[in-house]
């Protein structure tokens, strides 16, 4: 990992120290090195000025020396320079290079090396700078030169013997002539240990202010991440659902602000989370009763729809009765009336062959109503609790089927049955499946126009890996079709689209929820004017029963 990765993913104290500190280190060296560069400049300008103020002032008053060439006289010259501790030598040659005077030594061996250097602020062409150096003890010496010049009059044969003055356009005129050169040597010696002072002060100063800047930066952000540090340590307990622990920050700034922002969240979580905890505490109860409310309608809405259907039914019903009830009874009289006739002695055995086939009809007669009967019973019976046995499908078709023969046969409807004889056993409640075969049958009659047919179909959909199999049934009939916008709605409770009074709008929502109890599906297709096809799928498995139901048999079994 880099050293910019290992920064970020430290703490915060770190990723705003070392950061502010290395742009202070690097800004301090920059401005240290500048300022000593321009001491140093200083320093060597105070050199150059001086030397060159020196040397300046030595060529003029060599003049008259150098051109008499009065060694007495350069020699007094040159030892005003005793009273200059920075001059190491100073020499004045003539125009052939001979020396005239010297002061002091100037002993360049061959560990010396010099170098050119055109000053800092030197603007005259005829001041030469250089730098010696000797490599082995380090000693530098700044080495001037500059020309001594003399100025001689040019006598113009026009001007001789001319004695009553000149005019300014007899002006005399002037050449400028080099008559020697005087070098002078400085050492910089001095200048060096003052730019070393000037550079190690600069040095200890920038270190000072650097350590200094740093202990207020860390004490400064001390006091910034040390309530950042609490605030994070009191959300740590409170993800973990501690909520006792407030956070203690006495500042008024926005850090406390902050503080006490969080305190009042801590406390509203705290007071939420105890409502939480109090609800939940009386959350089952809540639900159960609420469960037990809402199973209690349900039983007496789906007891509701099947009373509405025996209304339909009655009719029918009645018919299918009435024609049995009227045979027994037939029979029964004309039996009775035979037998008050003929004397038991004199009864021949072809009455006896015929009383004993009008017995028989009456007791087929009467097991067919008690059969009705019983259908009737099982249809209406009203139970709080889904109670799951052993179905036969077919079977309970066939039975519903006799509900409302006579009523499709009223309305001139034909009743087209096409059952499977292979569908297995399935687990599920007979009453409340006649119940959604009865609505399903009625619906469709309702839709139908008179001479036209209702199918009812069943098969059997085998088990395919986790699938377990399923019974299907389609109710088809070929009447007015459902509308789109209507075919999403038509298993809410109280929507309908039959006239006022031939509907409550319950027959689909209570079959749908019968089929959804018994974990199977309801499905519907329609096309407007062409019919309308129900298709119901029942696992073949038991449905599982929901843990409502099973405390609720628990209870009433105790």
């Amino acid at each position: 990992m880099s050293l910019f990765g290992k920064i970020f993913r430290a703490n915060l104290r770190l990723k705003i120290i070392i950061p502010t500190s290395v742009m202070l280190v690097l800004s301090l060296l920059v401005i240290s090195g500048y300022l000593i560069q321009r001491q140093s400049e200083s320093i060597l300008r105070e050199l150059e000025i001086s030397g060159e103020t020196i040397l300046k002032m030595l060529a003029v008053n060599a003049e008259s020396g150098v051109l008499f060439e009065s060694r007495y006289e350069l020699d007094e010259l040159l030892n005003i320079l005793s009273n200059f501790e920075s001059v190491e030598y100073a020499i004045i040659t003539n125009k052939e290079g001979v020396i005239l005077s010297q002061t002091g030594r100037r002993v360049f061996d061959s560990t010396w090396k010099s170098r050119e250097f055109k000053g800092i602020h030197n603007k005259d062409e005829t001041l030469k700078y250089s730098i010696f150096k000797s490599e082995e003890t380090g000693q530098e010496v700044l080495n001037l030169t500059t020309p001594i010049i003399t100025k001689k009059e040019i006598l113009n044969r026009e001007n001789l013997g001319i004695t009553s003055g000149i005019s300014n356009s007899m002006a005399k005129d002037y050449i400028s002539e080099e008559i020697g050169r005087i070098e002078l040597g400085m050492s910089l010696e001095k200048v060096n240990r003052s730019i070393m002072v000037a550079r190690t002060a600069a040095l200890l100063l920038a270190v000072i202010i650097l350590i200094f800047t740093i202990l207020m930066l860390t004490f400064i952000i001390s006091a910034i991440i040390k309530p950042v540090t609490e605030l994070v340590q009191v959300t740590d307990q409170i993800s973990k659902g501690d909520f006792s622990r407030m956070v203690e920050i006495d500042q008024k700034d926005e850090i406390g602000q902050l503080a006490e922002t969080f305190n009042k969240m801590i406390h509203s979580l705290k007071q939420s989370r105890d409502e939480i905890e109090q609800y939940n505490r009386t959350l089952e109860e809540k639900i159960f009763e609420r469960t037990q409310q809402l199973e209690e309608a349900q039983a007496q809405l789906i007891q509701s729809e099947k009373m509405g259907a025996l209304g339909q039914l009655a009719a029918g019903v009645a018919h299918e009765l009435n024609n049995p009830l009227g045979g027994i009874l037939g029979y029964a009289q004309f039996t009775l009336e035979k037998l008050k006739k003929n004397i038991p002695e004199k009864t021949t055995l072809k009455e006896i062959e015929s009383y004993i086939r009008y017995v028989t009809d009456i007791e087929c007669q009467s097991r067919r109503c008690k059969t009705i009967v019983q259908n009737l019973l099982r249809f209406s019976r009203a139970s709080k609790n889904i109670e799951f046995e052993d179905v036969n499908i077919n079977r309970t078709i066939e039975e519903t089927i006799t509900f409302v023969e006579h009523q499709l046969h009223l309305n001139q409807i034909e009743l087209e049955v096409s059952l499977a004889g292979d569908l297995p056993v399935i687990q599920g409640n007979v009453g409340q499946l006649q119940q959604v075969f009865t609505n399903l049958i009625i619906n469709a009659m309702h839709a139908s126009k008179p001479g036209s047919k209702i199918l009812i179909t069943s098969r059997y959909s085998p088990a395919l890996g986790e699938f377990g199999g399923a019974v299907e049934l389609q109710f088809i009939d070929h009447g007015s079709g459902i509308n789109e916008e209507n075919l999403k709605r038509i298993f809410e409770p109280f929507f309908t689209t039959k006239e006022v009074g031939k509907g409550t709008g319950l027959g689909l929502s209570v079959s749908y929820g019968i089929i959804k109890a018994h974990e199977g599906e309801i499905l519907v297709s329609s096309t407007p004017g062409k019919g309308t096809t129900f298709t119901i799928i029942l696992p073949v498995q038991k449905p599982a029963r929901n843990s409502d139901n099973v405390k609720e048999q628990t209870i009433n079994e105790q």
